[in-house]
């Protein structure tokens, strides 16, 4: 804790505070509220009812509005709090609207009614977490009983973990082959590459579903991981590490009679390590977050994504905000725990490999 707070108050000039570090934090404090406001107000409102979210309750807590049954009654009815002409407040069962009036009854004794302006009232709330948001659409129940959070999830994870490990064995191959091989036309072949790079993913997308359909892979996940397994930027990322990998170190497991498959799993894979952490890391966040490529391939719901899931879901039930944001906090668990595990990773390859 001692070496954070440190870290956090550290200035230019030790034991002096200079105008440029106020700037500097001010604007560090700035970013981080940028990136970090839609985040939390998204998980805030996760918790809010659907009325709340309804009516854009601008406040951070998720309030709701009590309620209670009254003796004789199955139906919850709104409490509200009524304040009387003496300046005392109670709190009241709000039985129906009558003009500008509204007809009040205490939950004891909900035979004795007055009729009260309504401006003088106002909604009894507590704050209250909502956590059924969480708990129905995933295990069921509720208006969220239609939403199949387990098989999105299960397809999302299938298609990350797969195309995660197809990416990182072409692209370490081609890389390989591009960085520690001298063959004609290798300059060539790498500047191809790196062009696609300028390509955008819009432009081959009908050619690309013309050919997955040709291949019968419509309304299949290996539509969706096989098209994109091999990516300009994995291999541009690993050639570049590679190319810091000594030759010297080849030509003597050449020397040592070592096949070129043993030289590359041996030697050049545990090398370039931290290149292939940035890689994977990489690909799974575009691949769990992937929408457009899946929304072209994908019309079954046994085959959605996740993130195809949560898309359909507005639709499904209509207007189910408050399961839309917890769905999507639970969305962003996975990507934000692979990012805080191997985070330090990033930096190191990417300083590395020359990527910006």
């Amino acid at each position: 804790m001692g070496r954070a707070i440190a870290f956090l108050t550290r200035t230019r000039n030790p034991g002096r505070v200079d105008w440029t570090d106020i700037l500097a934090y001010a604007y560090l404090v700035l970013g981080v509220l940028l990136i970090l406001a839609p985040v939390v107000w998204l998980f805030v409102s996760s918790f809010k009812s659907q009325r709340a979210l309804i009516e854009s309750d601008p406040r951070f807590l998720p309030y709701e509005q009590v309620t209670a049954v009254l003796p004789g009654s199955t139906r919850p009815v709104n409490l509200v709090e009524w304040t009387a002409p003496d300046g005392t407040t109670r709190i009241l069962a709000q039985l129906r609207l009558s003009g500008a009036n509204v007809v009040l009854a205490d939950p004891a004794k909900p035979d004795e009614t007055i009729q009260v302006p309504r401006r003088d009232t106002r909604p009894h709330e507590t704050v209250r977490a909502r956590f059924e948001n969480y708990s129905e659409p995933t295990f069921g129940g509720g208006a969220a009983g239609t939403f199949r959070f387990g098989l999105y999830f299960g397809n999302s994870v299938f298609v990350t973990v797969v195309a995660t490990l197809m990416t990182l064995a072409i692209s370490s191959m081609a890389a390989f082959a591009l960085a520690k091989y001298r063959f004609a036309g290798r300059d060539v072949f790498m500047l191809l590459i790196v062009a696609t790079l300028l390509m955008p993913a819009t432009v081959i997308l009908v050619p690309l579903f013309i050919v997955v359909k040709n291949f019968g892979m419509l309304d299949s996940l290996w539509g969706v991981i096989i098209p994109g397994a091999a990516t300009p930027t994995g291999v541009f990322l690993l050639r570049q590490y590679m190319l810091t990998i000594p030759d010297e170190l080849i030509e003597a497991a050449r020397m040592d009679s070592a096949s070129e498959w043993k030289i590359y799993y041996k030697i050049v894979l545990p090398l370039a390590l931290p290149a292939i952490a940035v890689l994977a890391i990489l690909s799974i966040i575009w691949r769990w977050n992937d929408f457009l490529w899946p929304l072209v391939v994908l019309s079954r719901s046994e085959t959605f994504t996740l993130q195809l899931g949560l898309s359909s879901f507005k639709g499904e039930m209509l207007d189910a905000t408050h399961y839309l944001l917890a769905m999507t906090v639970l969305t962003l668990l996975p990507v934000t725990f692979v990012f805080a595990f191997l985070q330090k990773y990033i930096t190191t390859g990417i300083a590395n490999t020359g990527m910006k």
